[in-house]
């Protein structure tokens, strides 16, 4: 982890497109602006670790329907074609 000093006003450059500026401290507060381009996504710690979590369980719930789905599917082959009955045919 990198740590930096810097007073109200300063910034700091993030590979030449993301701008971090002190813009007030009070107390144990710190305000910071950021600057950075349109594509880029910027989340609070918390938010980011949250849906991250959602979407570990989004793809566990997905795998557990796609397994079900592989279990009925080899359970129905195994058990082979539906007995259909023949046609009727009419004498004539």
């Amino acid at each position: 982890m990198l740590y930096l000093t810097r007073k109200i006003g300063e910034s700091v450059i993030i590979n030449d497109d993301i701008e971090i500026t002190v813009v007030d401290i009070r107390g144990k507060s710190i305000k910071l602006g950021f600057t950075f381009p349109a594509e880029a996504t910027v989340l609070r710690r918390e938010i980011h670790e949250r849906i991250q979590q959602e979407n570990r369980t989004a793809a566990a719930a997905s795998e557990a329907v796609a397994k079900a789905l592989e279990r009925r599917a080899a359970a129905a082959s195994a058990s082979g074609p539906a007995d259909k009955p023949e046609p009727k045919r009419e004498a004539g």
